[in-house]
């Protein structure tokens, strides 16, 4: 099994009006010093029967066609080969 995640982030230079919010409402909280907050995207893939380097080449592909906007929109992809191993309930993550 392969594991991809797949972050999406706006250009720089493109206006990210959530980011401000956030930024804003986080410096209203007492937060100081904030420069810049920009709001993105994780998706987490999960690929059987692929090796890391097909999972590369399918995932570019999904970037380029569906998750994320060239034209505004930059992405970068981790791909790591990960167990079929599920966590007990106990340890999953929220």
């Amino acid at each position: 099994m392969v594991k991809v995640r797949v972050l999406v982030t706006l250009k720089p230079g493109v206006l990210d009006p959530q980011g401000k919010t956030v930024r804003n409402a986080l410096e209203s909280l007492g937060f100081k010093g904030l420069t810049d907050l920009r709001i993105g995207k994780v998706m987490e893939i999960k690929m059987d029967g692929v090796s890391p380097e097909e999972a590369r080449a399918q995932v570019e592909e999904m970037c380029q066609k569906l998750l994320a906007n060239p034209v505004i929109e930059d992405y970068r992809y981790e791909v790591e080969e990960a167990s079929a191993e599920r966590k007990p309930a106990a340890q999953r993550d929220r």
